[in-house]
């Protein structure tokens, strides 16, 4: 069983789950018969919990029913030797399911990513990676290949202005995608809606040059 994010369910929540890890027993939705389990709980959160215990937000005793064993897993930004090893990692499996040729990153590219904060952790870095892959020229990853908050552009196309770099940007994903709105939305991290609203706004036609 794996629990994510643990430390934001209710305490009515926590109270239910402390009696499945005490008794091992379920009941199922709906139903009134007492189900016996076996099982091993996992649970990771990025809060605190004994600070939340203080607080009185956490059960004690479901807290010390979790602390069994404790790993500790510091955040990418402070164990940033692991960014080349996790970078060469996600090109590899991009590659093989894209079925793409890219081998490598730039030294220019590398330094981007080591300086980064990566405040969504290894998952904003195997996104970034994901979509320099989708948006760039094999063989190699540049910088201007990565999200725009992840690092700028060398040299925006169609202008300097935040809306001329964001209209680029989204027809860049878009063609990238053949279109697929469902897809650029999901790489862009935006909702359709708002993909939409964009694709509206700067006249984006399939096949016909921006500013035609």
């Amino acid at each position: 069983m794996f629990l994510d994010e643990i430390a934001d369910i209710s305490l009515k929540t926590q109270t239910d789950l402390l009696r499945v890890l005490q008794e091992k027993e379920i009941t199922r939705v709906g139903g009134n018969q007492t189900i016996k389990v076996d099982f091993r709980a996992v649970a990771a959160t990025n809060k605190d919990l004994a600070m939340l215990v203080k607080e009185g937000t956490f059960r004690p005793d479901l807290y010390y029913r979790l602390n069994v064993f404790d790993i500790e897993l510091p955040a990418l930004r402070d164990r940033r030797e692991d960014i080349p090893l996790l970078v060469d990692h996600f090109i590899k499996k991009y590659a093989r399911s894209m079925n793409k040729r890219f081998i490598s990153v730039s030294r220019s590219a590398l330094d981007v990513l080591m300086n980064y904060t990566w405040p969504g952790n290894v998952r904003e870095l195997e996104n970034a990676i994901e979509r320099a892959m989708v948006i760039g020229r094999e063989p190699e990853i540049r910088p201007s290949d990565f999200p725009l908050q992840v690092g700028s552009p060398e040299r925006p196309e169609g202008g300097l202005t935040l809306e001329e770099v964001e209209r680029g940007h989204i027809l860049r994903v878009l063609e990238s995608c053949d279109w697929n709105q469902t897809r650029t939305a999901k790489l862009l991290e935006i909702d359709r809606v708002t993909l939409y609203n964009k694709i509206k706004k700067y006249g984006f036609q399939k096949g016909v040059p921006a500013g035609s």
